[in-house]
């Protein structure tokens, strides 16, 4: 049976979340990316806000890799969730940074926006328009 312009619809409006989101997470993520080891440093600093203080480089290097290529798996919908998991708790650590260092809601919230949105993109998933494999958890029509 053909698909209805519901299923249609909900695809296309997942793409396009997909889209923004993941241009957005890009954007972020290619500075701190290319920032180098000093940069990545200091962002893994904030790792201090749970209790971990060692390989701040290392942290700071995987958060700028969790949203520079979650940013391109979330375009894509390749590897979307496991990515989406990894920008979930890098902006979890980010919102905890800001709040621990006082900035208040007004600027944890961008974090906490976005650590929302990626949570929710793992149970959504990358929706039919994605170069993703099919994993079997997608709807099917009978």
């Amino acid at each position: 049976m053909e698909r209805d312009n519901v299923d249609m619809m909900r695809d296309f409006g997942i793409l396009l979340l997909r889209i923004g989101i993941g241009v957005l997470a890009v954007y972020h993520g290619f500075p701190k990316l290319m920032g180098g080891p000093q940069a990545w440093a200091g962002l893994g600093k904030a790792m201090g806000v749970m209790g971990i203080t060692f390989a701040p480089q290392f942290w700071g290097f995987m958060a700028a890799f969790a949203e520079f290529f979650g940013g391109i798996a979330i375009i894509t919908g390749f590897f979307m969730r496991p990515l989406c998991a990894l920008l979930t708790f890098t902006m979890s650590v980010a919102a905890l940074m800001h709040l621990g260092k006082g900035d208040g809601l007004q600027v944890a919230s961008y974090a906490i926006s976005m650590g929302v949105v990626y949570l929710s993109l793992i149970f959504i998933g990358p929706g039919s328009y994605s170069f993703g494999p099919k994993c079997g958890c997608e709807r099917r029509s009978l």
